[in-house]
């Protein structure tokens, strides 16, 4: 099937779109990130609550489970109404963290503490709405726009964590420095949110290689593209695109879900892993050192750093997994890290455990891109956008279960 300009559409804009990819990436993990960030403020609010475990803890189960509807549904979801969604939710919700202390002026107690749990939680809806609908979308288009989107989650943490340690180092002699920072923080984050819905709603949808794969994926019988296709001026497939029938039928979940099992196992143990060390051990679990408070930043921001940096490698054809087995290998001799960070914490000196904590945002970063790039390969548009859903809620799904085992850490230190 040929479309009108097949070729020059087909790479139009491709640039543009992967700076809008990165972008809309970035917005989908800003907010969640930045009340990771100034972990430091809210164990300092909150000392007796476990701030950075239970906020986590909080946001899963909203994300698992709304992600869980929102795939099991995915082939009748608008995707385009889906997506904003997501990001006005997140843009209010930055807004309400801001609102809340600035009306309890910056006061802890258990009052705050739940509303803080709330908005974590809506978070986590938001996140199932922008992640599964985006890295659905993105699955039929061009591997380096699930890339561009992928590193922009990852830059999101890079970002905080730099503004993070700017913040702490400009805030930290003067009078509620901790304070201040958090607020600049998520004033910066609602002002980005915003930004990423007027990209998404205005910008996104009218690049003509993104038309070109959303008429594409229309003439296979996709039906969540619509409002997409329209907001981008395209009210029906091209007049000279006969739609085959045999060309509209595509595989049930349950069959992606056989054919792909070893990668969503795979996307599923790389965050079990990840999560059951980050942010949690990394915050509370390491001893105290030369570094002392900036000790747990610095760690986040070098995992965060190296998983940016991870997300770039599989760019280089010659250094990307393809293989299914060989990524299986390495996703499974990660857990080595375990008792490697056990024994460092306990015996190792800071290097050690900042080069661990690189080599745990390099791995994860760069098996993400892998696995995301490589499963959606020789399917029709329906199908990827299908199990680019299905990876997404089993990435969730490990990130949960890694939250839950990092309560592991605790056993035997009195709570």
């Amino acid at each position: 099937m040929v479309f009108p300009d097949e070729a020059s559409q087909r790479l139009e804009g491709k640039y543009a779109a992967m700076v809008v990819c990165w972008l809309l990436g970035n917005g989908c993990l800003f907010s969640w990130n930045s009340m990771l960030t100034i972990e430091d403020y809210y164990g300092y609010l909150f000392p007796h609550y476990h701030p950075s475990r239970v906020l986590t803890l909080v946001y899963q189960p909203f994300a698992l489970g709304t992600l869980a509807i929102l795939t099991y549904n995915e082939a009748k979801i608008n995707t385009r109404r889906r997506n904003l969604f997501g990001y006005i939710l997140f843009f209010l919700s930055s807004l309400a963290v801001l609102v809340l202390d600035l009306a309890t002026s910056g006061k802890g107690g258990v009052g705050t503490f739940v509303g803080i749990c709330v908005i974590s939680g809506i978070f986590g809806v938001a996140d199932a709405h922008v992640q599964g609908g985006m890295i659905g979308d993105l699955s039929y288009m061009r591997p380096e726009f699930i890339q561009s989107f992928v590193a922009g989650l990852a830059a999101s943490g890079a970002l905080t964590s730099a503004l993070r340690l700017i913040t702490k180092a400009a805030f930290e002699n003067s009078q509620h420095g901790l304070r201040k920072g958090a607020i600049l923080f998520f004033a910066i984050s609602a002002l980005f949110e915003l930004l990423c819905v007027l990209l998404y709603a205005y910008v996104f949808p009218k690049l003509p290689i993104v038309k070109y794969y959303r008429s594409k994926a229309a003439s296979e019988g996709s039906k969540t593209v619509a409002a997409d296709l329209a907001a981008g001026g395209i009210q029906t497939l091209p007049q000279n695109a006969e739609v085959d029938p045999k060309n509209q039928e595509r595989l049930s979940n349950k069959s992606l879900l056989l054919q792909n099992i070893d990668y969503t196992l795979d996307m599923f143990l790389i965050y079990v892993l990840t999560l059951s060390i980050f942010p949690g051990f990394l915050s509370e679990d390491t001893g105290k050192h030369s570094l002392g408070s900036w000790y747990a930043l610095v760690l986040i921001a070098m995992y965060n750093l190296w998983d940016l940096i991870g997300r770039y490698i599989p760019l280089i054809k010659l250094l990307k997994l393809e293989s299914r087995k060989g990524l299986t290998t390495v996703i499974l001799s990660r857990f080595l890290l375990i008792p490697s960070f056990y024994f460092t914490a306990k015996y190792g000196d800071q290097g050690w455990m900042i080069m661990l904590t690189s080599f745990l945002g390099l791995t994860n970063g760069y098996l993400t891109v892998c696995v995301l790039t490589s499963a959606p390969k020789g399917y029709k548009g329906p199908e990827q956008n299908a199990l680019g859903n299905m990876l997404v809620l089993f990435l969730v799904g490990g990130i949960f279960a890694g939250v839950t085992l990092d309560w592991l850490w605790l056993i035997g230190k009195g709570w």
